[in-house]
């Protein structure tokens, strides 16, 4: 598989995958690796990803650079009028 191939390939894994669907996540890779950059909700949400991809792809190195963004409920209603 080309490197095209195989970013392709997770990309298409993170966005079908029941269990994370993902199209946020941006895939890279190099010879022997991917990396996985963007942002997610939460450190589980972090976690699933990273275990599915190393999971589906066991001889390539997982490169995490996925930062979680947190997201707090508003201090205040929103008044609509």
């Amino acid at each position: 598989m080309t490197q095209t191939d195989v970013a392709a390939a997770v990309q298409r894994l993170l966005a079908e995958a029941p269990e994370v669907a993902d199209q946020a996540v941006e895939v890279r890779a190099e010879p022997g690796m991917v990396v996985l950059t963007g942002e997610v909700e939460s450190e589980q949400r972090r976690a699933a990803i990273v275990a599915l991809v190393r999971g589906n792809f066991p001889d390539l190195v997982v490169t995490a650079r996925i930062s979680v963004v947190r997201c707090d409920p508003p201090a205040d209603p929103e008044v609509l009028s």
